[in-house]
């Protein structure tokens, strides 16, 4: 088990936060449209902290863990492509200023962060108490799986998300953006601006992210440091990665599929796991390095059927895939 003090939590609490601030002090200081050279500088920095920090632990705490670690930031990190294409949806949806899309985006990780750690803690909890929690989310996983692959050429409704719904009920909304605000006043009546629903939308998807992402992780490791700090250091570089990749992400045509194979290959672990602890010893166990090795081979066959498919069929577009049938649009067929 890993034992990890008071004083190495705060101090990696300490050093994500300092991260975070340094977003938002760069999205309220200059607002601006985020070029190529930009997003590269930044998606760089962001993986060679998280790869700095990876190589330091495994010092530390021991290669066992390092290779979790490791395991654990490459599924985060290939999950939040996922969230990449929801995001990129949301803002044509709302036709977010390209300006403002950087503030948007940093606070939706911090969104993301702050429901991930109030699920980690609970998920950390749970499978102390409750071996059985391991075949609970392993079925999730699988079930999620399922779900993702049937669905993988639809997109979610962002307008129909029950969060947008119960904001729009809540709240006045104005037709037009005003500056970077999230509230404003039109004829002396106070309002919120669709930003302020781009960020209840980013929040609702990140919540639905967050139960899938954080059984994942839990599937490459029981320690609920690791969990935190991959699912940290794989979404402080999904702002520029944003950035980045938002042009690209239309030639992933299989990812949604290839997500659904990592997830529920996940699934098949945890149960493994809980049928060699709970049941019996002699059932196999899929240890963490052939769990990265399996996870990396699957994310590389995607990427590169993706390229050769839309290579050779320039009019395939990729999906990020739906947990959910889509609802037929007026005038179209049910």
């Amino acid at each position: 088990m890993l034992e990890v003090s008071g004083l190495a939590w705060a101090g990696t609490i300490a050093v994500i936060v300092a991260l975070l601030a340094l977003d938002l002090a760069v999205a309220a200081w200059r607002p601006h449209r985020v070029g190529f050279k930009e997003a590269v500088a930044w998606s760089v920095f962001y993986i060679l902290v998280a790869v700095a920090f990876g190589v330091v632990f495994t010092v530390v705490a021991g290669g066992e863990f390092g290779t979790e670690y490791f395991a654990g930031y490459i599924v985060e990190k290939s999950l939040s492509v996922d969230n990449l294409f929801v995001f990129v949806i949301i803002m044509s949806t709302f036709a977010v200023p390209e300006e403002h899309q950087h503030k948007v985006l940093t606070f939706g990780i911090v969104l993301a962060l702050v429901m991930r750690a109030i699920f980690i803690l609970l998920g950390a909890a749970l499978l102390n108490l409750f071996s059985f929690m391991f075949l609970i989310f392993g079925l999730l996983l699988m079930f999620t799986a399922v779900q993702l692959f049937r669905h993988r050429d639809e997109e979610p409704d962002i307008e129909d998300n029950a969060v947008v719904k119960i904001a729009r009920k809540a709240f006045p909304v104005s037709d037009e953006y005003d500056g970077g605000k999230l509230f404003t006043r039109v004829t002396g009546k106070r309002v919120a601006t669709p930003l302020f629903l781009v960020l209840v939308a980013i929040g609702g998807i990140d919540l639905l992210f967050a139960l899938d992402s954080i059984p994942a992780v839990f599937g490459v490791t029981e320690e609920a440091y690791i969990v935190f700090t991959a699912n940290a250091f794989a979404l402080l570089g999904l702002r520029a990665l944003y950035f980045l990749v938002k042009g690209l992400l239309d030639r992933l045509v299989y990812l949604s599929t290839g997500l659904a194979i990592i997830l529920a290959f996940i699934g098949v672990k945890l149960v493994l796991h809980w049928a060699h602890v709970d049941i019996n010893p002699s059932v196999p166990e899929i240890s963490t390095p052939v769990s990265l090795m399996v996870i990396i081979g699957i994310l590389v066959v995607v990427t590169v059927a993706s390229l050769v498919k839309t290579r050779n069929d320039p009019a395939a577009k990729a999906k990020p895939g739906s947990l959910r049938a889509s609802k037929p649009r007026e005038g179209e067929q049910g």
